[in-house]
């Protein structure tokens, strides 16, 4: 196995995009996947979360796309059609995946375009219109513009499935089967997925041809959690739980952060708590529009927020690199979940911290997952804010309040004192008595005997 990019039969302007973002040696999964990929096999790629699957899959995209400033674009007979496509099954996914991609193919001049819901159609259209070489987009969006005849799918030679297991969980497994079939001279397909449920493992046997079923070493067990994430467990009471947050969030060394909801409610209601106590906070779930969601995601990756509070949907294909802390501020519906939360820590190959927070009623729960993944952790202890265990499991600097700044003290309102009077002022006029008034009544009236 080659040791460093440079020594994989690549093109001299892919490897030099990838050392210029960073890229020299290729993570286990690119290591395995590549040698295949680039010599046009079917591949299954099974690997966790963070282990740079989409360079194993982006590059060989990239290696295969005929692109406006190569030789061969002058004898090319389908100038600004797609060539490649890859489904994912997010927006966010979708945005991130097509950075990395473009990242790597400007210097070809090549054109990748994202395409998804919450946005408008026009300006999507305009660029299928202008040409594009590589397509990344989520399933409904791809199909709305197939149907309306703006996507053009039938000189697509290379499509990927990313996510398929998080594909078949939102219920998509219909529209990626309509857009295996809309590609009728497909050259290669690869398919990536945490974990290999039936329908996936059907829909591979479906579509593809003599795959080559690739897992990484250490992904032994589908279920299997990050070695590298150092998990804590604390029974909190509901009433309690910001408060410990706040405290979390003060511990040394702790840097970007995500904190997990299960409804888009307390998503909402644990970001506007945290502002107000002096984080720099953003909230990311269903109910946001597309350009807060994207707003919030941008801000978060700035490092203008440091903490980004979202539900499980919404964080689906989150790829942030450098997050410290994952806090489960509500316990996960189950193993997968509890799996996918905790993956967005210790990414490619570094360290990070978990901690769950288990109300009384998600006991039984809590117990399962910990069995199904074999955790191993003991049994959650009772916790309040103001615990010492707390305060020393997390090192958090002792006198830490749940506010990060003082709330502004309200000033009291200074009574002006009337301005004393000079003796060369004139006094004032004697003010005279009142003089009680008498009424007489002058109407008369008619009595009833009249």
């Amino acid at each position: 196995m080659s040791l460093t990019f440079a020594e994989l039969p690549l093109r001299k302007e892919t490897i030099d995009a990838l050392h210029l973002n960073g890229f020299v040696a290729p993570f286990a999964i690119q290591e395995m996947v590549l040698p295949i990929a680039l010599s046009d096999g079917d591949v299954i790629g099974q690997a966790k979360t963070g282990t740079g699957k989409t360079l194993a899959f982006g590059i060989p995209l990239i290696e295969r796309v005929i692109a406006p400033k190569d030789p061969e674009w002058a004898d090319f007979q389908h100038k600004g059609l797609p060539q490649a496509l890859v489904v994912v099954p997010t927006r966010e996914l979708c945005v991130q995946v097509t950075k990395d991609i473009d990242q790597l193919s400007k210097a070809r001049g090549i054109r990748v375009i994202a395409v998804y819901g919450g946005r408008a159609f026009e300006p999507q259209i305009e660029q299928l219109q202008t040409g594009v070489e590589i397509v990344v987009g989520t399933p409904g969006r791809l199909l709305d513009l197939y149907r309306q005849g703006k996507l053009k799918l039938s000189k697509i030679a290379r499509l990927v499935l990313d996510e398929a297991d998080e594909m078949l969980d939102l219920g998509f497994l219909p529209d990626v089967e309509k857009i295996f079939t809309s590609t009728p001279i497909r050259q290669q397909t690869m398919l990536f997925s945490a974990t290999m449920p039936g329908d996936i493992i059907a829909l591979a046997r479906r579509f593809m041809s003599q795959p080559v079923h690739i897992r990484t070493q250490e992904n032994n067990d589908e279920s299997a959690v990050v070695s590298r994430v150092q998990q804590h467990v604390f029974r909190a009471h509901a009433m309690d739980k910001i408060e410990m947050l706040a405290r979390i969030l003060q511990a040394d060394g702790r840097g970007p952060t995500m904190v997990f909801c299960r409804t888009k409610r307390t998503c909402q209601k644990t970001a506007d708590d945290l502002i107000e106590r002096g984080f720099n906070a953003a909230p990311i779930h269903g109910d946001l529009g597309q350009s807060a969601r994207e707003k919030a995601l941008s801000d978060f990756k700035a490092g203008k927020s440091d903490v980004l509070v979202a539900t499980d949907v919404a964080a689906r294909g989150i790829d942030i690199e450098g997050i410290t802390h994952v806090i489960n501020y509500q316990c996960p519906e189950d193993d997968k979940t509890y799996v996918h939360r905790i993956g967005r820590t210790a990414r490619a190959g570094a360290h990070g911290i978990a901690v769950t927070f288990i109300d009384w009623d998600d006991m039984s729960r809590w117990s399962l997952i910990n069995q199904s993944l074999r955790l191993g952790l003991d049994e959650p202890l009772e916790t309040y804010s103001s615990s010492d265990h707390l305060f020393a499991t997390m090192k958090i600097p002792a006198g830490s309040t749940g506010r990060m700044k003082k709330a502004r003290a309200v000033q009291p309102v200074k009574k002006v004192a009337a301005p004393k009077s000079h003796a060369h002022h004139a006094p004032k006029a004697a003010v005279p008595p009142k003089t009680e008034r008498t009424r007489t009544r002058t109407k008369k009236f008619k009595s009833a005997a009249n």
